[in-house]
């Protein structure tokens, strides 16, 4: 099932805000130190977002970056945290559009 694209700004204020919460939720985790990488630099780009305008191009040129970095992870090696990785990942896609 493809996700419905956010269009409204509080929504995607919103999804800004849970994407951020999703990523950051893995940093006390014990996970993969490859995937580590991947999701700190994701997490770091959600971050910007959360200070960004609500420009809605400019959320969908983010959430497009935060999707390609969220794609290399495989597995993180925790269970908890690939379901936040997941979750993320789904956000993304609804943030970019897709």
């Amino acid at each position: 099932m493809v996700p419905s694209p956010i269009e409204d700004d509080d929504e995607r204020r919103a999804a800004v805000n849970e994407l951020h919460d999703h990523l950051a939720a893995t940093a006390e985790l014990s996970i993969d130190r490859a995937a580590n990488r991947w999701i700190g630099e994701a997490e770091a780009l959600a971050a910007d977002l959360l200070k960004a305008p609500n420009e809605p191009e400019l959320v969908r040129k983010r959430a497009t970056q935060t999707a390609a970095l969220l794609d290399e992870v495989d597995d993180t090696g925790d269970s908890t945290a690939n379901e936040h990785v997941t979750a993320a990942a789904r956000i993304a896609d609804q943030l970019r559009g897709e």
